[in-house]
């Protein structure tokens, strides 16, 4: 078993910034990669980054690209993800999510264990 646990959530004002973190524990192991997805009600969860065991080579979404930032942090698997110039549209709740199979994916079928999720509201 993989436990994931997010934090960081919370209220900012639009072109605010808040860093999301991802801490990882149980079973995972080294190759595991971790993902960032958000999901408002009514609509499907979505795919907003995703970071390799490596750290390199990270992928965002359209979206988000030149706005967010994925990374590993020195601790082992914790992840974070930096988000800058929030707009209201960026409001939702953000998980975490780790997968065992190579390569990034922003279906959420493909991603074996989750967190419980933090809540992001952008709102002046």
């Amino acid at each position: 078993q993989v436990q994931l646990v997010e934090s960081g959530g919370g209220l900012v004002q639009p072109r605010g910034s808040l860093r999301l973190s991802c801490a990882a524990s149980g079973d995972i192991t080294d190759y595991y990669g971790i993902g960032w997805f958000r999901q408002v009600p009514g609509k499907e969860r979505e795919g907003v980054s995703w970071i390799r065991s490596s750290g390199r080579n990270p992928w965002y979404a359209e979206f988000v690209k030149g706005r967010f930032t994925i990374s590993r942090g020195n601790a082992k698997n914790t992840v974070f993800l930096q988000m800058n110039n929030l707009q209201p549209e960026d409001t939702a709740v953000y998980y975490c999510a780790a997968k065992s199979t190579y390569g990034p994916s922003s279906r959420a079928i493909d991603y074996e264990y989750w967190g419980q999720g933090t809540q992001v509201t952008v709102s002046s």
